[in-house]
């Protein structure tokens, strides 16, 4: 796969960030009223939709449960984003800060600043917890801005990005949808645009860098954090809001071939670039099959 030189895609990426930008304090109302019956992501994305749960579950509850498995997806969402601008800072830090390069990088940190931010106040405006993932996953994440470099630290990057920016594509045509979800949705996917094309470049350029020893180490850690991302997204401790049993839950969630296929559409397009780019094989069959993101 071409990619195009380094400096030219960072000049134009930071043309396009300087035209189009968005400050979530200003561009929402954050104080216009939720509606009432709508759903917070697509019923047919809520993770136990399809269970022998969820046809247990009332109306009421079923939006219930898509607002708070929107307020997972967001926190889980906005705790990536954090580890993300810990990774490119790190970047920054080894690069000439005069290259457009390294100042792009700087910009996209802002970008997720603003982000994250966002995240937040939809959390706190639907009146949810901030969920995250599980400590487990929140200790293990610490990790990733040490261990994680080259391409699989930009294939982590883009999982996460991808994914939820499939989620957010449909959402934000979807009339069922809280006007206040579509419009944040609206937001993230126009400028995530952006971070998409500059980490898919970046990881390529770093493939053609690699030494054949670190081949290894770098499939495992990408099939590894992939995994890791997909369980995050619905922390189990939401379906206690709608008054079920977080165990039998979380286990129907996982056994659910319809949230298995949710999340394998969702990474269509990641898989199939991180395939072509030779990152998908082993040590790491065991962690993508795991992910659901591989059949």
């Amino acid at each position: 796969m071409r990619v195009a030189d380094r400096e030219k895609t960072a000049e134009r990426l930071l043309k396009s960030s300087a035209e189009k930008f968005y400050d979530p304090e200003v561009d929402i109302d954050w104080s216009a009223p939720l509606v009432d019956g709508l759903f917070y992501i697509p019923e047919q994305r809520i993770s136990l939709y399809g269970t022998p749960l969820y046809d247990t579950l009332s109306q009421e509850q079923r939006v219930e449960l898509s607002k708070h498995e929107l307020a997972s997806i967001a926190s889980v969402g906005l705790w990536f984003e954090l580890l993300l601008m810990q990774m490119l800072v790190k970047v920054v830090y080894n690069t000439d800060p005069t290259t457009r390069h390294a100042q792009y990088a700087l910009t996209e940190v802002a970008d997720e600043c603003r982000h994250s931010t966002m995240f937040a106040r939809l959390v706190e405006r639907i009146g949810c917890p901030a969920y995250g993932p599980t400590r487990h996953t929140h200790r293990m994440g610490k990790l990733l801005p040490i261990i994680g470099y080259g391409p699989a630290m930009y294939g982590s990057i883009l999982v996460a990005e991808e994914i939820l920016d499939r989620l957010q594509r449909e959402a934000m045509t979807d009339d069922t949808i809280q006007p206040l979800v579509r419009m944040v949705n609206r937001i993230h996917v126009l400028e995530e645009a952006r971070h998409v094309r500059f980490a898919r470049e970046e990881l390529l350029r770093g493939m053609s860098e690699l030494k054949g020893y670190e081949m290894p180490y770098q499939k495992w850690l990408v099939g590894y954090v992939s995994m890791m991302i997909t369980r995050a997204i619905i922390n189990p401790a939401a379906y206690a809001a709608v008054g079920l049993d977080v165990r039998e839950a979380h286990r129907q969630a996982l056994g659910n071939e319809r949230f298995q296929e949710t999340i394998r559409w969702s990474g269509e397009r990641i898989m199939t670039f991180l395939d072509e780019a030779g990152l998908v094989g082993r040590p790491g069959m065991r962690s993508w099959r795991r992910s659901f993101l591989i059949g």
